[in-house]
């Protein structure tokens, strides 16, 4: 298989129980793949990503954004594909970005391409609420594009026109309820950082109105409830995670006057 003129690139902390999976996806046909590992991990994620023939680069950790343009920044290739370590390209969606890069003057008339993630959660893909399939981007030419957003949650900023692709990227989030409960105490307290940095006040409207509103439209206005009960604990579960950000920010608040 050809390689494309593609830098994978990603960061990591202790991932070795799944990373595994996310560089098998792409390490026959990546030009190369950069992973910036936080500089406390030992849990073996590094030997694994060597098997792989990863770039490593142990950093300290900055935020989610921070630490993907510090990957992104350190990409041979002209194209960048922004992976997690939960991530998995499918099949359909390699054979996909394998087609787009045969047709050169189709792949010069746009900045970056989006496609749909597909999430798995308790043994089921989730096709509805805040988890839908909606597209993300995350192919882009890399002097086009950088990391922005609000800590945890990144978003690529563009300049230039962006393409869809149509397969799924799968997104292995959480085998287990636990899991997922531990990733919203992390989430929050970088969301919590980014508040106090930019003097964002939480207010009783966020405590009350924010995370009611998240149910609803995760439960009703996205279809969460086609999903069944792991729709129904989705719904609640982005209702507690936005309840805990600005409560965790009023708390901050008042100790410090």
């Amino acid at each position: 298989m050809n390689k494309l003129p593609v830098s994978v690139c990603m960061i990591s902390g202790a991932e070795a129980h799944r990373i595994g999976a996310s560089l098998e996806s792409v390490v026959g046909w990546a030009g190369e793949i950069i992973v910036v590992l936080n500089d406390d991990v030992k849990d073996g994620t590094e030997e694994i990503l060597r098997l792989h023939g990863a770039n490593i680069f142990r950093e300290p950790w900055k935020g989610h954004i921070a630490q993907k343009n510090s990957a992104a920044r350190k990409a041979a290739h002209a194209w960048i594909l922004g992976l997690d370590a939960d991530e998995v390209v499918s099949p359909r969606l390699r054979d996909e970005i394998q087609h787009l890069f045969a047709q050169k003057e189709e792949l010069s008339r746009f900045a970056a391409f989006s496609f749909p993630r597909l999430a798995m959660f308790c043994g089921r893909w989730i096709r509805h609420g805040d988890w839908q399939p909606r597209h993300i981007t995350r192919l882009w030419r890399k002097d086009m594009g950088e990391w922005g957003g609000v800590d945890p949650h990144d978003k690529l900023l563009v300049r230039g026109k962006v393409g869809k692709l149509h397969n799924h990227l799968l997104h292995y989030t959480a085998a287990e309820i636990d899991h997922q409960l531990a990733k919203i105490s992390g989430y929050t307290n970088d969301f919590v950082r980014d508040a106090l940095q930019r003097r964002r006040r939480a207010t009783s409207l966020d405590l009350v109105f924010r995370p009611a509103w998240r149910f609803i439209r995760a439960y009703f206005f996205r279809l969460g409830f086609l999903d069944g009960w792991p729709g129904y604990y989705i719904a609640w579960m982005v209702a507690f995670e936005a309840i805990t950000r600005y409560a965790k920010v009023r708390f901050a608040q008042e100790i410090a006057t």
